[in-house]
């Protein structure tokens, strides 16, 4: 697989995940609506708005929750990148406990061994 079939992927994944979240907003919003209607039915029935005032209320409803979807604080990045620690063979960490560290080799050679046996069994 080469470089611009990986670009072209990732290019088609960021679609489908944004085609995803605009259905699933298309549908949270969809809903919002209805509940905001039966409500404003309710009071319609009790006499306490008009129907104008209704289909208004219903809006404006709608309207400020598409504005607190699009106002949402973004998570807070981090201005640099996250720092992480390569070991290599040479290197000692420099917090570990001697004896944990010759366990861990220990195993290592162990396991390594065991590889080798079940390599030469095939």
């Amino acid at each position: 697989m080469g470089l611009g079939d990986l670009v072209q992927k990732a290019v088609y994944l960021g679609i489908g995940v944004a085609s995803y979240a605009g259905e699933k907003a298309s549908a949270k919003l969809g809903e919002l609506r209805s509940q905001f209607q039966i409500l404003a039915d309710e009071m319609v029935e009790r006499g306490e708005m008009t129907s104008e005032e209704a289909r208004r209320f219903v809006d404006e409803m709608v309207n400020k929750a598409q504005q607190q979807a699009v106002e949402a604080p973004e998570t807070p990045r981090p201005t640099e990148p996250r720092r992480i620690e390569i070991v290599t063979d040479d290197d000692e960490p420099a917090k570990a406990d001697p004896s944990d560290v010759g366990q861990m080799r220990q195993q290592v050679m162990d396991l390594q061994e065991e590889l080798k046996r079940l390599r030469r069994d095939q």
